[in-house]
């Protein structure tokens, strides 16, 4: 019984960017997640052991995104994913969106978007 955990919106401060200034003064990033794993076990039992915990994958974002620096979001999206896969053993799938809010591009915009995919 395959199932999805979805965190929507997890927003962060950050200094990710090619511009030297944007790795200095940072902005403000946003965070999708979407993992797939059996929910069966957690379902059955009503046991977090057996479930996903989310405030824990909320953890290892934070941890992602505030503790390294990167040029591109789609790196950024790239090592969400393939983090989460190593971490979480049971995880399946995992879907991740990555928006750099005001990117700096000489005009307004309101964000720019890298997303990604992966399957164990």
């Amino acid at each position: 019984m395959n199932g999805i955990l979805k965190i929507s919106n997890a927003v962060f401060y950050a200094y990710h960017g090619v511009m030297t200034e944007e790795q200095n003064l940072g902005r403000k990033f946003e965070v999708d997640v979407e993992i797939e794993y059996d929910f069966s076990k957690a379902a059955e039992t009503d046991k977090l052991e057996y479930a996903i915990n989310y405030e824990k994958v909320y953890r290892y974002l934070e941890e992602i995104l505030t503790e390294n620096k990167f040029y591109l979001i789609e790196r950024l999206a790239y090592v969400i994913c393939k983090k989460v896969l190593d971490k979480f053993e049971t995880v399946e799938k995992v879907s991740v969106k990555v928006r750099k809010l005001h990117p700096p591009v000489g005009g307004l915009i309101d964000f720019v978007e890298a997303s990604l995919e992966m399957k164990r």
